[in-house]
C-alpha cells in the first residue's frame, strides 16, 4: 500500500497493473480491497489505482462528515499525486456518490464512468435519519448491530456465506469514527441527476439482480439520464455484485474497458 496526504490526512491506496488508468472507489463500510477480484484479473491490461477512504481500511479519518466530495477531492489529490490527468472512475454503492461528486468536481478528469449498485438521488429525510441512528450506534456500541443489520442486505448468501465472511472482516477494520463520518456524510450527498445529465462520456451501469437496496429501477434511471449508458444486469449477486460474482462483473467490466 501507498500514502499520500491529501488536506493533512494520510490515504492509503493502491496502484497496481499497466494500461489506461482505472480509479476504483469502494463501498460503505469496506475498503480497497473489496477490488481485489477486479484488480486480479484486470490488471494486465489496465492500471488501476483503488484507494482506501477515510476512515477505512489503512486511511485515516478525518475531521467532521466524510462528504462524497471530500472523497472526491482526495481521490482527485492521489491522481495528481500519480501524475495521472485522466482515468475511467468507477465506483461501488457509496464509492458511485463518490464518482458522481468527483464528476461534479472536474468532469474533464473522468475519461469513463462505471457505476455499480448505486443511485443518483438524495436520502430523503426518513433515509436521513436511519443514517444518523446509525452513525451514533456505531460510536456507542461498535460494529456487531451495523454488520447484524447490513450484511443480510449486502450479499445474497448473508453473513455465514463465504463473501459474507470477506465483507465483514472488511467492515472490522473501518474505525468507529470513520463509519459515523461517512454515514453523515452520504445523509448530505445532493442529488447528482443534473450532473449525469449533462455527462457525454462513456458510462457502464451495473446492478446485482437481487439488489434491494439500490434495485434495477435505480439503475434504469442513471442510463436514461446519460446518452448512450450501457446497462448490465449479474445474476445471482446483490448490492456487492463485483464481490459476489467476480467473473460476470468482470467480463462486463472488461468489455467496457476495452472499448474505450
Amino acid at each position: 500500500m501507498l500514502t499520500v496526504t491529501v488536506d493533512g490526512t494520510p490515504l492509503h491506496y493502491r496502484d497496481v497493473g499497466q494500461g489506461p488508468p482505472v480509479l476504483l472507489l469502494h463501498a460503505f463500510p469496506l475498503n480497497g480491497d473489496a477490488f481485489d477480484a477486479q484488480v486480479r484479473a484486470l490488471s494486465g491490461r489496465f492500471r488501476f489505482i483503488v484507494p482506501d477512504h477515510r476512515g477505512f481500511g489503512q486511511s485515516m479519518p478525518g475531521e467532521g462528515p466524510t462528504e462524497m466530495s471530500r472523497i472526491a477531492k482526495d481521490a482527485l489529490g492521489i491522481l495528481d499525486a500519480l501524475n495521472i490527468d485522466r482515468a475511467v472512475v468507477g465506483g461501488v454503492s457509496m464509492g458511485g456518490y463518490a464518482a458522481m461528486a468527483l464528476l461534479r468536481e472536474d468532469a474533464g478528469r473522468v475519461a469513463g464512468l462505471v457505476l455499480a449498485d448505486t443511485q443518483c438521488t438524495a436520502d430523503d429525510e426518513a433515509g436521513k435519519a436511519r443514517r444518523e441512528a446509525s452513525a451514533k450506534e456505531v460510536l456507542e456500541r461498535g460494529e456487531d448491530p451495523l454488520i447484524e443489520s447490513l450484511l443480510p442486505k449486502l450479499v445474497v448468501g448473508g453473513r455465514q456465506s463465504p463473501v459474507g465472511h470477506q465483507v465483514e472482516a472488511m467492515i472490522r477494520t473501518a474505525s468507529r469514527q470513520g463509519i459515523a463520518a461517512a454515514q453523515r456524510g452520504m445523509a448530505l450527498r445532493p442529488d447528482s441527476k443534473d450532473i449525469l445529465a449533462r455527462y457525454a462520456g462513456p458510462t457502464l451501469v451495473v446492478v446485482g439482480e437481487h439488489d434491494a437496496t439500490t434495485p434495477l429501477e435505480k439503475a434504469r434511471q442513471m442510463v436514461d439520464l446519460v446518452v448512450g449508458a450501457r446497462l448490465e444486469v449479474i445474476p445471482g449477486a446483490a448490492h456487492l455484485s463485483n464481490q459476489e460474482q467476480p467473473e460476470a462483473f468482470n467480463a462486463v467490466l472488461d468489455d467496457f474497458l476495452s472499448s474505450l
